[in-house]
């Protein structure tokens, strides 16, 4: 089950989560998302638990608690619906 953590503090790690998690069961994986052009957080990441029910307790627990300073919503992850793009990105080449 793939959790979304939103609110993060800027210095918290994906071992951050994976720490906070593990307490309500296995963590397969826990990344924080990092801007490519900045190298700096977005501010948010991802939590993927294999147990439904550990991923639930975790949800429930942590969502509106604390971590490194900042009060975070955790919620599950819902995956785009198929058929739906990203925004266009707007070029600013010169065209002619």
């Amino acid at each position: 089950m793939n959790i979304f953590v939103a609110k993060l503090s800027s210095k918290t790690k994906g071992e951050d989560l994976q720490r906070l998690f593990s307490r309500f069961g296995e963590v397969a994986s826990a990344k924080v998302i990092i801007d490519k052009n900045t190298g700096f957080s977005k501010r948010y990441g991802f939590v993927e638990m294999p147990d439904e029910r550990a991923a639930y307790e975790a949800i429930e627990k942590l969502n509106n608690t604390e971590l490194d300073g900042s009060q975070i919503i955790v919620k599950l992850s819902v995956p785009s619906e198929p058929g739906q793009e990203k925004r266009e990105r707007k070029s600013f080449r010169r065209e002619g």
